[in-house]
């Protein structure tokens, strides 16, 4: 099995070094600030970026589920991302990944490129011929880099803002680039963000990786327009990953989004469906009646939202209200299926009381 790896390790970088031995057309620089962590209570891998190009995310963040994420920039070469990947998956570290892709590449002193392991460990490269002002910072788990920026101030406060901030990885790399914009970030201008975070089965009903997937192409404040969306996609997307992790931690992020949600918005909808998928997972019974009943609230003709409502009283352990309150639900839906079967549970539950 050993030699087995030590073949395809060495297969690996030869196909890297053959990838390397064609030379890329011409194209833009992709001056940028960026960010490549690791969290590994949620084990989750990500890259958030900016940049006065068009459409950055389409070409800086690589990340890949119980691999690593690699961030490519300056004169990028997308290669970084693809094999760095690879070599990653292989079981190279990000040091020894680095190392193999800069071997072969004949304009390395131009790019400038992050990689985070499987294990958290990171690597980073500034290439001498990178436009100034460039450079990169590392800690645990994490690097900050850029180039083309209008100083060193724009790491140190991506630095910052990384560390100080609590929650979801891609809250915390958010806040990172959030703060780099702020401190200057990109010396010729804003135009483009992105957010890449991925997790095993943490993507939409846990039927692929990719937990947070966001571009800003096009913007007059595309950092601001990502946060923008973030907001939304945390609400909606991210709580049921995260409410079915088995560590405390990770759980807790999803009742900070819900009580962030709550003290921020009025949406019965997105209300309803927090307090759906608690209630089907018996959790924070208490918390979970009163969203239900706030989104009720908000909408007191929607026979789904009554719905929700039954579950919710049914999940606290009183069947007879969630049948009272189905019941209201078939008045408005009488030949809902999916009510009807409801009734019926709760009706049993009733009875064998």
């Amino acid at each position: 099995m050993q030699n087995r790896s030590v073949i395809c390790a060495a297969s690996l970088a030869l196909l890297a070094a053959a990838a390397f031995a064609v030379e890329p057309g011409p194209g833009p620089v992709t001056s940028t600030f960026s960010i490549v962590a690791f969290d590994p209570e949620a084990r989750e891998w990500g890259v958030a970026v900016a940049s006065r190009v068009l459409a950055v995310g389409y070409i800086v963040p690589w990340a890949r589920a119980e691999v690593g994420a690699v961030a490519t920039q300056a004169y990028a070469d997308l290669r970084y991302g693809r094999y760095g990947l690879e070599l990653l998956e292989a079981g190279f570290t990000a040091e020894q990944a680095l190392q193999v892709l800069l071997e072969f590449d004949a304009e390395a002193q131009q790019r400038q490129v992050a990689i985070v392991d499987s294990a958290g460990r990171v690597a980073a490269f500034t290439g001498a011929e990178t436009m100034a002002w460039a450079g990169d910072r590392q800690g645990e788990h994490y690097s900050v880099q850029g180039n083309i920026l209008v100083g060193e101030r724009v790491l140190v406060a991506m630095e910052r803002a990384y560390l100080e901030t609590g929650g979801p990885l891609a809250r915390r790399l958010l806040a990172a680039v959030e703060a780099g914009d702020e401190a200057g970030g990109d010396s010729r201008g804003k135009q483009s963000a992105a957010l890449l975070v991925v997790r095993e089965r943490g993507g939409y009903q846990a039927l692929s990786d990719l937990l947070v997937d966001i571009s800003v192409d096009d913007d007059p404040a595309p950092v601001a327009e990502l946060a923008r969306i973030y907001d939304l996609w945390e609400a909606n997307f991210l709580i049921e990953p995260y409410l079915d992790s088995a560590d405390p931690t990770v759980r807790g992020y999803a009742l900070e989004i819900i009580e962030r949600a709550l003290a921020e918005k009025d949406d019965a909808q997105l209300f309803n469906s927090m307090a759906w998928v608690l209630a089907v997972r018996g959790l924070y019974p208490e918390r979970t009646l009163e969203i239900a009943h706030r989104a009720h609230e908000l909408e007191p003709d929607d026979p789904n939202i009554m719905d929700t409502v039954a579950e919710a009283h049914y999940a606290a352990g009183d069947p007879g209200s969630a049948l009272e309150w189905e019941e209201r639900a078939l008045t408005l839906d009488p030949e809902n299926g999916f009510f009807l079967e409801q009734r019926a549970k709760f009706h049993a539950a009733v009875e064998g009381d």
